[in-house]
């Protein structure tokens, strides 16, 4: 089973990326939230595969060293499968059913939904409220992904000694981190309509955000292992050393323009492709605001790229802007790593909900 919403006791939220593991604990007191502390662990390139675990050894290394370097007491910890990786449908039930009935009633009905066997896949529910259609009826969200995606990161997870408390979905994730940066947002974006765009080292994921909820999500192959690849490329350097190279600097003065820039076009024309099939499915205007979160939403001068691409207002997302830091907590660090901690910041909240 992964769940959806349970009570548990104070959770670590742990991102599983293709190029890192990203932990964050956080506290809360008098309604403001505090970092206690977090870690970013790099994975070698074949260690998650197209958004799957391909060395759960490898990645429970790098939790365990992640747990270490926050300095950690925590014991439990939310993870998060791919979207992608995630078949959601809302189902109406009778309203009358008690919890354990409607578990019973969706194990009984599940494979209508589902195309795969339901030996093969993990489940689980949450229930959304009243039906619309009918008082007598609830909506209720069914959640499946095949068993490995979901056995695999609860076994990397507790290669570190953790227990794996929750098992959640990347997109609702940030969904669930959306209002730590609302405030940054024009009129504080209550009722805005807002592009967040996650693109971290394979993938960019495409949420729009309206009242605080996904309307709609996507995905798409591109992400900053293409810088990587070109640097690797045109200066002769290993993959760990052009990775290295990207975040520490160290490269030709030609860099700038005859890498980057190219990159950083790219990259907002993959988010104008993105706002285009939005604006298409949806028949839509486009959006008000454009959040950039991921890796690459560190890259000097990338929002501006895509504002002026697209000619829209965008940001940089930093889901700490408004918390208080713990003693081991450095702040000049955790400003730069902030655009990247969406997913695991959303799934450390997950302690408060």
């Amino acid at each position: 089973m992964f769940m959806l919403s349970r009570k548990k006791p104070p959770l670590l939220g742990i991102d599983i990326s293709s190029a890192a593991v990203k932990l964050v604990e956080l506290s809360k007191a008098g309604g403001r939230y505090r970092v206690e502390g977090y870690a970013v662990v790099p994975l070698p390139p074949d260690a998650v595969v197209d958004r799957a675990i391909a060395n759960v050894e490898v990645v429970g290394a790098a939790v365990e060293s992640a747990i270490k370097q926050s300095g950690t007491k925590l014991k439990h910890a939310a993870v998060a499968v791919a979207g992608s990786s995630v078949i959601t449908k809302v189902i109406a039930m009778p309203a009358s059913l008690h919890d354990d009935e409607l578990e019973q009633q969706i194990q009984l009905e599940a494979d209508q939904y589902i195309p795969y066997s339901l030996e093969e896949v993990s489940l689980d529910f949450q229930v959304l409220g009243p039906s619309e259609k009918n008082p007598q009826l609830v909506d209720v969200l069914l959640a499946a992904s095949r068993k490995e995606n979901v056995e695999d990161r609860v076994a990397a997870i507790e290669l570190a000694g953790l227990k794996a408390a929750i098992v959640d979905v990347e997109s609702y994730a940030l969904e669930g981190a959306f209002p730590l940066i609302a405030g940054q947002l024009p009129e504080h974006g209550v009722d805005k309509v807002v592009a967040l765009v996650d693109i971290g080292a394979t993938v960019m994921t495409f949420n729009v955000v309206q009242n605080g909820a996904t309307v709609y999500a996507r995905e798409q192959g591109f992400g900053g292992k293409q810088l990587t690849e070109e640097i690797q490329r045109r200066y002769g350097l290993s993959y760990e050393e052009a990775g290295l190279a990207k975040k520490q600097g160290g490269l030709p003065d030609s860099y700038a323009s005859d890498v980057l820039e190219p990159f950083k076009q790219a990259l907002a024309q993959q988010v104008s492709r993105s706002l285009q099939f939005y604006i298409s499915a949806t028949a839509q205007r486009g959006v008000d605001c454009i959040v950039l979160a991921g890796g690459c939403a560190s890259i000097a001068g990338v929002d501006r790229t895509v504002a002026e691409q697209l000619g829209v207002m965008t940001l940089i997302a930093n889901p700490f802007i408004d918390m208080s830091l713990s003693n081991r907590v450095k702040p000049q660090n955790l400003g730069k790593e902030a655009p990247a901690m969406m997913t695991a910041c959303g799934l450390a909240l997950r302690s408060f909900s």
